[in-house]
């Protein structure tokens, strides 16, 4: 399932993940390991946020993708299910037989 991982790093662990070096290289193995669709970096409410699309086959594969980011950098992490244009013209029109129906 494509899933939306939001990761939101307090200022203090980033500052000191940059400065000790583990920051950069925790992201380059995160991209290596969960081989995302799409990674985005920005700021969001004073803090380093990445928002990365990835496919979680499983519901026990959640840990192995959520816990490298816990406990790496203290992070807040969400996990959204997402659909692309492509799923959500698979998806409507079952939902639309649902409410017709």
């Amino acid at each position: 399932m494509r899933m939306m991982l939001k990761v939101s790093i307090p200022t203090e662990d980033g500052n000191r993940a940059i400065k000790d070096g583990s920051l950069p290289r925790a992201i380059e193995r995160a991209m290596a390991d969960l081989k995302p669709e799409a990674a985005y970096f920005t700021a969001e409410g004073g803090r380093r946020t990445a928002f990365i699309f990835v496919d979680v086959a499983h519901s026990s594969d959640m840990p192995m993708v959520a816990e490298r980011f816990f406990f790496g950098f203290n992070a807040n992490v969400d996990m959204i299910p997402v659909m692309n244009a492509e799923d959500l013209r698979k998806g409507l029109p079952a939902a639309m037989a649902a409410l017709a129906g």
